[in-house]
């Protein structure tokens, strides 16, 4: 059985996700076919069909949560803080207003792997200053796994200097905006009007932010750190630090892949990473 004052839950953010997720849970189980069900009646979408939330029976505390990016989102209504029609419909205006700041300004995002956060930062800064265009560290994933976002120029000037420091792989990556950077700011104000119109609350349980790797204790820190979310970094290495050193032996990543779960490994190989998505997941959590 899982000891819940030493496990935290992690949530994956946005890539994680795949055609079909939830399906077989949302058959088994009533409570996640009815939330499944209310989402798509707020977005007037067949939701249910592409995405779905990890539902459990009974109230659980961990020790904490955490989600990585839009997996922030889910954390926190998981943790009592964000009802989940209002995040429904945060996500969703998140998603717009991500989509029309990167057609105002066009960017990429690129993976760095084999150097470390402070290389990464140095090197984000040449860029910028050569080019005179804005590249940053958008995620710190885990140490040698690094994220960068920004203007494709001062991008492909970070891609050229990484593999010059000696990064094992510098790649830019699928995605259709630069998003943990400063190509976002627009999108910022109209972001901090919608989450102001949801309801959250402190939460249940600590909930570690992504920007500061910090707990979020009340609705104020709560819209502090979502409406810096779109400009700021991911601090994911520290984030599940944190989450350590109040205690969490075992990270339960909710989610349809284990995404964090090998970040986790990369992290602190001393803590027990358990992927709820996968086929090994039934066995781990029942012992």
């Amino acid at each position: 059985m899982i000891d819940w004052s030493v496990t935290a839950l992690v949530f994956p953010g946005q890539g994680s996700q795949q055609v079909g997720m939830g399906a077989d849970l949302a058959a088994k189980y009533p409570v996640a076919s009815e939330v499944f069900a209310e989402a798509d009646r707020i977005l007037g979408l067949p939701f249910t069909k592409l995405m779905a939330e990890a539902a459990l029976g009974e109230p659980v505390h961990p020790v904490a949560v955490a989600g990585h990016s839009l997996g922030e989102f889910t954390a926190l209504t998981a943790a009592g803080a964000l009802p989940f029609a209002d995040g429904v419909r945060v996500v969703r205006r998140r998603a717009e207003l991500m989509q029309e700041a990167g057609e105002k300004r066009k960017g990429a995002m690129a993976a760095l792997l084999g150097l470390e956060i402070a290389d990464g930062r140095a090197i984000c800064q040449e860029a910028s200053d050569r080019t005179g265009r804005p590249v940053v560290v958008a995620n710190d994933n885990c140490p040698g796994q690094i994220v960068i976002s920004g203007d494709d120029a001062a991008l492909d000037a970070a891609l050229g200097l990484a593999r010059e420091r000696g990064a094992r792989r510098a790649v830019k990556l699928a995605v259709s905006v630069a998003a943990h950077s400063p190509l976002m700011a627009s999108a910022t104000d109209p972001f901090r009007e919608a989450l102001s119109a949801a309801g959250f609350t402190a939460p249940r349980v600590p909930v570690i932010a992504n920007l500061s790797a910090a707990p979020l204790n009340n609705r104020e820190d709560i819209l502090a750190e979502l409406g810096a979310q779109l400009t700021g970094s991911v601090r994911w290495t520290e984030s599940v630090q944190a989450m350590r050193t109040r205690g969490a032996t075992t990270f339960i990543e909710l989610g349809s892949k284990d995404v964090l779960t090998g970040l986790l490994r990369r992290i602190d190989r001393s803590a027990t990473g358990i992927a709820a998505g996968t086929a090994d997941a039934v066995v781990a959590l029942v012992g």
